[in-house]
């Protein structure tokens, strides 16, 4: 990382290009730039410029290692940005320490009809209805075999896995089957350290069906009999009371599940402080700082009954080096983001790292692994 520059791209994005950007509709601009950065990131030359003026690197204070997979930082790229890895070479590049992508699906899917996305400037939001759309899980997999083995490795890979978002899978019976589908096809091709069952999107057919507990039962049963070797973790939703949150872990104490990501988008728009009034007739949930509350509390509530059998990752509000900490402190391994890269630009994430390593100093902890849970 190069301070001058991350510096000066800091201020070049919220001066210049952040206005350009955020004065084009949401999906024009999320389009352009996976094409763009999917022809940059061919170029090592241009791959390496990146890393060295953005990403952080400090493996003695940063780096952490759980069920045999390293993590050279503990933050994430959240699923819902990238669906179907066209870009680990660029999240690599700029400093993400892994990446979640997805969520995929059984059979490829189109998604709601768009628009997908609405911005909250003032409320440091996006209202997302993308609805799963995604080349569907055989695709994806093949374009992820298909990278050079130097691009993926120390690069950790999160493969998020929804129901399709069609009538065809709303039965349960119908989704279980989509989900072990997916995971089967993952299981046979070996592809992705970890893996995320996504049960918590607001945005599709039939809603949340696996939110509540005898049928979470029903379907963590199955996925148990595919005996997958990675770790398994479970989107969370966000909008849960605690009672109902922990009726869910619960449940999946009973099985194979590694951890738990903390939390989903917030579903429900009444209760939120919004800085700006949203429009009646914008579908989707929330994303960015509408979450951050709810989901501390989440993980904090999570960290103390739960510490010893699940492993955290914390999305939700994270725009700075403090907020990450406070999720660490709360009791989060890991965390994910997504639109704090939207609305600070693609050197946050270096300065996020970085912030962490001063944070960690100043508290006198030796490695990001002492500080999780320290405030709960």
């Amino acid at each position: 990382m190069n301070p001058l520059i991350s510096g000066l791209s800091a201020a070049t994005y919220r001066s210049i290009a952040k206005p350009i950007f955020f004065r084009q509709k949401p999906d024009a601009v999320h389009a352009r730039m996976l094409k763009v950065a999917s022809v940059v990131q061919q170029s090592s030359a241009a791959r390496g410029l990146m890393h060295a003026s953005w990403a952080y690197d400090n493996p003695e204070r940063l780096g952490q290692t759980h069920w045999g997979i390293e993590f050279r930082n503990p933050v994430g790229l959240s699923a819902g940005f990238d669906k179907n890895f066209e870009l680990p070479p660029t999240v690599r590049a700029i400093g993400f320490g892994f990446m979640e992508g997805g969520s995929l699906t059984f059979r490829p899917c189109d998604g709601n009809p768009r628009p997908w996305f609405y911005r909250l400037p003032r409320s440091k939001s996006l209202v997302v209805h993308a609805g799963l759309a995604n080349e569907g899980v055989e695709a994806v997999l093949k374009r992820l075999q298909s990278y050079p083995a130097r691009t993926l490795a120390d690069f950790p890979i999160n493969i998020s896995v929804a129901k399709t978002n069609s009538p065809a899978a709303a039965d349960d019976t119908e989704a279980i089957a989509d989900y072990t589908g997916s995971l089967h096809y993952i299981r046979d091709t070996g592809i992705g350290d970890l893996l995320t069952i996504n049960i918590s999107c607001p945005n599709t057919y039939g809603g949340e069906p696996f939110t509540t507990p005898a049928r979470l039962e029903r379907l963590l049963r199955e996925v148990d009999t595919l005996q997958l070797v990675q770790p398994v973790f479970i989107k969370m939703p966000n909008d849960l009371n605690w009672e109902h949150f922990d009726a869910l872990l619960r449940v999946a104490s009973r099985h194979s599940i590694t951890g738990v990501t903390v939390s989903n988008l917030a579903k429900r728009h009444t209760p939120l402080n919004l800085a700006e009034p949203l429009p009646d007739d914008v579908p989707g949930g929330l994303s960015g700082k509408p979450t951050w509350e709810r989901s501390n509390e989440l993980i904090a509530h999570t960290y103390r009954t739960y510490g010893d059998r699940f492993t955290i990752i914390g999305v939700g509000g994270i725009f700075s080096a403090e907020d990450a900490y406070t999720k660490i402190r709360l009791g989060a391994t890991l965390v994910e983001l997504i639109t704090g890269m939207i609305f600070e630009g693609p050197q946050l994430i270096g300065q996020i790292n970085r912030g962490l390593v001063r944070l960690l100093e100043r508290d006198g902890f030796a490695n990001v692994g002492e500080a999780v849970g320290a405030d709960s």
